[in-house]
């Protein structure tokens, strides 16, 4: 049966509103939580973008509910080494319901040190690697590696949860989708893609989850709702790689003017129709997902939690 989960916005929302938000999501009825992991927000107008390492453990404190990050980039602004140690403390501070989502990332957040931006093949094969390293040191073993893109010497964690912290892999094409399959515990992706799926499970994913999601904005006047999109998140309709090349808010905020009220109201479930938001989820559950997440855009946190767990949860689950 598919699950339900609540998408948490690092990049809108800041760590109390986060917290708030988690506990409202498991009273609303919903199974787990995402969190994003970004080091700035997509345009200035998103305005938060807290570590999401520290949210994580407010989150342990405050919810019972599963937590995946949705998705962590391990390859560039944080070493595979530290990242395992981060992913390790998780799942021992929530008692072992952390899954630790990865993926290539995007220069927005990972060129912030001055390094350079590889060509997707090249952050594919570090994804890999650094997925690697990571496994070894999560065993709690000591762990010496000295692979193409990274060298670990002598180190240990000590800290470690009693079962392995599941690494899903995300991806949004054909390669990414079969390398996940061939090294992750779970796929995540983001568009009710029933293909991408099939690649993953043909290249060694078998029956592990597959998990994705949208972004929704639910209110009672639909052009409002649209317009909210239209100023908070039109960096979803861009297309092609612009958004793992683009380095700035400001460089996105370029390429949203392209992006117009239209194609939000076309491209997001906007309003308080029952059927749209139940059709939108059910999309993903028919293409194969185990795990759907959906999150609200904008202040409507409250009447969006209550339409849900009163019009929308209920109905999903009786299907």
């Amino acid at each position: 049966m598919t699950r339900y989960g609540y998408f948490l916005a690092s990049e809108e929302f800041s760590p109390a509103q986060l917290l708030d938000q988690a506990r409202s999501a498991e009273q609303a009825g919903f199974d787990c939580l995402a969190i994003s992991d970004h080091y700035h927000p997509w345009i200035d107008e998103q305005g938060q973008s807290a570590f999401v390492w520290t949210v994580i453990g407010a989150l342990a404190q405050v919810t019972s509910l599963p937590v995946t990050t949705f998705v962590t980039c391990p390859t560039v602004r944080m070493h595979p080494a530290v990242n395992a140690q981060a992913a390790a403390t998780a799942g021992v501070i929530t008692q072992n319901r952390f899954r630790f989502g990865v993926g290539t990332g995007e220069a927005l957040n990972e060129h912030v040190l001055g390094d350079a931006w590889p060509a997707a093949d090249v952050r594919l094969e570090m994804l890999e690697e650094a997925v690697q390293v990571m496994r070894n040191l999560l065993t709690g073993d000591e762990v010496t590696h000295r692979g193409r893109h990274y060298t670990v010497e002598n180190a240990r964690l000590y800290t470690v949860p009693d079962e392995p912290v599941p690494i899903h892999v995300s991806g949004f094409g054909p390669k990414a989708a079969a390398l996940a399959g061939r090294i992750g515990d779970g796929f995540v992706t983001m568009t009710p893609d029933e293909e991408l799926v099939g690649q993953f499970r043909r290249s060694g994913g078998g029956h592990k989850p597959v998990l994705g999601g949208l972004k929704v904005c639910w209110g009672t006047d639909r052009e409002e709702a649209v317009k909210t999109v239209h100023r908070m998140w039109p960096t979803q309709f861009l297309p092609g790689e612009l958004g793992q090349v683009l380095p700035t808010p400001a460089h996105f905020e370029q390429a949203s003017t392209l992006v117009t009220r239209e194609s939000v109201a076309e491209g997001t479930v906007c309003g308080d129709a029952v059927h749209e938001h139940a059709r939108a989820l059910s999309a993903y559950a028919d293409a194969g997902f185990d795990e759907v997440y959906v999150g609200q855009i904008g202040p409507e946190q409250q009447g969006f939690f209550d339409f849900y767990r009163s019009e929308v949860l209920p109905g999903l689950r009786a299907n």
